[in-house]
């Protein structure tokens, strides 16, 4: 945290902090696994489920969709039940959602699964909040950071897992490996993680859910189905005017509330709102890489420009980017010290920028484009703690759960977008190879650009934030914490 954050006393527990934390961190990394565990077997599921390969698509997007309704809801649960209690629900969420998955061997029960699997990430908000009531006072920043990094690590580390799981094994194997490693962080999450007495009673918000998930379902399903469906096509355009229009109705009627899912107003002071700005951006940013540079990878070398390699050589290329987050993780600490959260914001989408931009010039062999890879995931490492950081200073105590999940939607937003406009680039120039339509050279470059741009921006957002504002004050009184 820094330095205008209270100094509220640690959760007392038998374990130490560092424990803790790293229970924190492996949860926060199971639920980031989840986004990229089956692309690997992604153009084999039409086969693997006898279906079709648009309705096998889902397979992603009803993950992202999800877990980006789940993460503000999980938020505000957290904040009224307490943090352990939707941990420890999100965990068990993640554990039966994998194993429905591993037994479905048709579309339906995999779909189902799949669903779970994105509504157990609403683990990962819970947990950043939480560090601030179980961190010493001068490892916040640290603490924050290190769980922070665990969302980028998981969906870097999870391409090359995957794809040997299921190379050596069976996709099967794929979920039965999530399920085990969901039994682990629910019953570290149990035993380590101590009983903190953080609730704030209030009536859950039962009409805000529906229209919070009914607005963003529809918007961000037509985003994400775009380029197959046709973006001047009536399904698109009604999904997205329809999204908009109940998200419209939605912010009206959570003004309006005693009790609502999410405080519009404490979302419309000034740092969290360019924060969660920053954020869609920043999301947009960081997504961009992981969608284009695996498709340079393994695009046939025939073409002139793309590298050959394997699904899953092209996630072990992809890997030490994931690595890059954790290592930068205590540097973004050190600059939310000294520099506060706001420039390390700026400097980290700076970075992420320059990443694209080295790519731009460096994609002629893999080890070019992993070190394209190494300089935009120092941003990200660098910018995902102090994200979380300016929400948690800027929020009352009792609203900390949903302002994170809240910022956690932000960049899901912006990783849907990143993923609708990389998809339309790479579509609208392209070469014919072996019969098949493929993106030529120069899409991939604008992809570079656009990505580039897109993480600029977001840095140009981030001064945008005030120098300096303590976190909202509150008049409850701060947790009382218990051992487990």
């Amino acid at each position: 945290m820094s330095a205008s954050s209270p100094a509220v006393a640690p959760a007392p527990s038998r374990f130490s902090p560092v424990v803790v934390i790293v229970v924190l961190c492996l949860g926060s990394f199971s639920g980031a696994l989840m986004q990229s565990l089956v692309i690997p077997i992604q153009a084999e599921l039409p086969k693997l489920l006898g279906t079709d390969a648009g309705s096998a698509s889902w397979a992603v997007t009803a993950t992202l969709l999800a877990a980006a309704v789940t993460m503000p809801v999980t938020g505000r649960l957290a904040d009224m039940f307490g943090k352990k209690k939707v941990m420890v629900a999100s965990a068990a969420l993640l554990a039966v959602g994998s194993a429905v998955a591993a037994l479905g061997d048709t579309l339906t029960p995999f779909l189902v699964g799949r669903v779970l699997q994105g509504m157990a990430m609403g683990y990962i908000p819970v947990a950043i909040s939480m560090v601030r009531e179980v961190a010493p006072v001068d490892k916040r920043a640290g603490a924050v950071a290190a769980v922070s990094a665990t969302m980028g690590v998981g969906g870097a580390i999870g391409l090359p897992l995957a794809a040997w799981i299921a190379q050596d094994f069976s996709w099967h194997g794929l979920f039965w490996f999530s399920s085990g490693l969901a039994l682990v962080v629910l019953g570290a999450t149990l035993v380590v993680v101590p009983h903190v007495h953080d609730a704030h009673p209030a009536h859950l918000d039962v009409v805000g859910i529906i229209g919070l998930a009914v607005g963003l379902c529809s918007a961000l399903i037509g985003i994400s189905k775009g380029s197959e469906w046709g973006w001047d096509s009536g399904r698109t355009v009604g999904s997205i005017a329809g999204g908009v229009v109940v998200l419209l109705a939605w912010g009206w009627y959570e003004l309006r509330h005693r009790d609502p899912l999410v405080d519009l107003r404490t979302t419309a002071r000034r740092p969290v709102l360019f924060t969660n700005l920053a954020a869609v951006l920043i999301g947009f940013g960081m997504m961009a890489q992981a969608i284009v540079v695996p498709q340079l990878l393994e695009m046939p070398e025939a073409t002139g420009y793309g590298l050959g390699q394997t699904i899953l050589e092209a996630g072990l290329w992809m890997a030490p980017g994931g690595l890059m987050m954790l290592v930068f993780a205590p540097v973004s600490s050190r600059m939310i010290t000294t520099l506060g959260a706001r420039i390390t914001l700026a400097v980290g989408a700076t970075v992420v920028g320059l990443g694209y931009l080295v790519a731009l010039f460096l994609m002629s062999a893999p080890w070019q484009l992993m070190v394209a890879s190494l300089v935009a995931s120092a941003g990200v490492g660098i910018g995902y703690a102090a994200m979380p950081t300016l929400i948690l200073d800027n929020v009352p105590e009792a609203e900390a759960g949903s302002s994170v999940g809240v910022n956690g939607l932000m960049r899901s937003v912006g990783t849907t977008i990143a993923g609708a406009v990389m998809a339309a680039i790479l579509t609208s120039r392209t070469i014919t190879l072996g019969g098949h339509v493929i993106p030529d050279e120069s899409a991939f470059k604008v992809c570079f650009v656009v990505g580039a741009g897109a993480a600029l921006a977001g840095a140009l957002v981030c001064l945008l934030i005030p120098r300096h504002r303590a976190r909202a004050a509150t008049t409850e009184p701060e947790p009382v914490a218990s051992g487990v």
